[in-house]
């Protein structure tokens, strides 16, 4: 089987490039439809009109959810418009169904992640609900997007949870792909993992060491620094990159797991992910040194580590079974873990994850 690397065409970062949208989008058209909330169309009109020449723009809200009644809905507009374009401004639902209606309609995509939350912007992939939200089906795309813009002095606004969880999203990252490369499993575009595709892993989560404190403290305060803008790449592309080229294992199947658990629906999925990474890490019996970075990464910048981190303050055993099976399922990512994982394999891992976390941040 082949190596294959997929990458948007083009990635673009940096603090007030909004303005420049309506410049880059020119190469492939000049009649532009935007996707965005009400709200989020407030906070990037004025910068898009700031550095708008000659295109034109249709703008259309957002319905909420990434259904083919939305998406349908949306392909009629543009078809009516007679939209070169697709662009999609917001968080994930708006930019699967951009991607969606792009794909649809054979033609290109721009997005333009308002927060760092996670790594779905890079990815050839939209997740479909019903309009009810219950989840329906995977779209997979042809091809990751024509380009992905990131104006850092916008994602520096969101509430500071939201970088945090996507840091939280970033941290599997290269602990997948190592998992998948020793399994020789396939990545998510269909083929081997690549030399840059484990490199750019790597270098995910070097970054997120490096610099993920500092950049927590300053979006605190409101601050774009350096540290801060490392971090949007890492959640942004170097993890987009590295799960969709590396491969997903044990961190992504047991966050789906906890899907089982009411209590932990009001988590993100970063922090879900989080987690699940310290109890894929306890699975493959990882040294103490490397269990300790993530624990102590993960509790200073205020991700889970525990179950009760995860918002279940009464540990019910059948309960945690229940999640251990959800992530064993034969479709899911599991079973690209470089040795065969039972339920109660996993419910042991969870259980273990939960005492170190509580052993080492408990006083």
């Amino acid at each position: 089987m082949a190596a294959i690397i997929g990458s948007p065409t083009r990635y673009i970062q940096g603090k007030g490039e909004m303005k420049n949208l309506c410049s880059y989008a020119d190469k492939f058209g000049k009649n532009l439809f935007i996707l965005t909330s009400a709200s989020g169309r407030k906070r990037v009109e004025p910068a898009i009109n700031e550095g708008n020449k000659d295109s034109n723009l249709v703008y259309d809200v957002f319905n909420g959810e990434c259904c083919m009644t939305e998406i349908n809905r949306i392909i009629k507009i543009v078809e009516e418009a007679g939209s070169d374009v697709i662009i999609g401004i917001g968080g994930g639902k708006i930019h699967d169904t951009s991607k969606a209606v792009a794909y649809y309609t054979k033609k290109p995509v721009i997005i333009v992640p308002t927060i760092a939350s996670t790594d779905a912007p890079c990815s050839a992939l939209s997740v479909i609900y019903t309009d009810e939200g219950v989840f329906e089906k995977y779209l997979f795309l042809p091809s990751s997007p024509d380009m992905v813009m990131v104006d850092t002095d916008i994602v520096c606004k969101a509430p500071v949870r939201l970088l945090i969880s996507g840091m939280g999203d970033a941290l599997a990252t290269y602990f997948e792909a190592r998992a998948c490369k020793r399994s020789d499993a396939s990545n998510c575009v269909g083929g081997k993992c690549t030399l840059a595709a484990m490199n750019l892993a790597q270098l995910c989560y070097d970054t997120l060491m490096e610099n993920g404190v500092q950049a927590m403290i300053a979006a605190k305060e409101g601050i774009c620094t350096k540290a801060v803008e490392n971090v949007i790449e890492a959640n942004t592309y170097l993890s987009g990159i590295g799960f969709e080229s590396g491969g997903l294992a044990g961190a992504h199947a047991i966050h789906n797991g906890f899907t089982a658990i009411p209590e932990t629906h009001k988590m993100y999925h970063g922090e879900k992910v989080a987690f699940g990474t310290l109890v894929q890490l306890v699975l493959e019996d990882a040294g103490e040194d490397e269990i300790m970075e993530v624990i102590d990464f993960c509790s200073e910048i205020g991700l889970p580590v525990t179950l009760k981190g995860l918002g279940i303050e009464e540990v019910k055993p059948e309960q945690i079974m229940e999640v251990a099976r959800l992530a064993c399922a034969p479709d899911d990512t599991m079973g690209n873990m470089p040795f065969d994982v039972q339920p109660e394999d996993l419910y042991a891992a969870i259980m273990g994850a939960d005492a170190l976390g509580r052993y080492y941040t408990e006083e």
